[in-house]
């Protein structure tokens, strides 16, 4: 079942790429920190998964680690910020 991963993995780097240039656009209108927070972290997990689609997962796994660690921290910060300041412009 070869091609559901590679199928999945490219759907995922796919989706990964439109909620980067969402997360850019909406940004660039309304000068607000959370959708370019989730764009760069799904920037970071679409790293991975461009890395599995090209064959390098395995030779890069422990960078792949901290890029996605670094990816799920950007979403915590970016929820925390919201939490802590829910009138403002975050």
């Amino acid at each position: 079942m070869w091609w559901n991963t590679d199928t999945i993995t490219a759907t995922n780097f796919v989706l990964c790429v439109v909620i980067v240039l969402l997360g850019i656009t909406v940004y660039a209108k309304k000068k607000v920190a959370m959708p370019l927070l989730v764009g760069i972290a799904f920037g970071l997990f679409g790293i991975s998964h461009l890395a599995n689609l090209l064959g390098f997962a395995q030779a890069w796994e422990s960078s792949l680690v901290v890029i996605r660690t670094l990816g799920y921290l950007t979403v915590i910060y970016a929820l925390f910020r919201l939490a802590l300041a829910p009138y403002a412009k975050t």
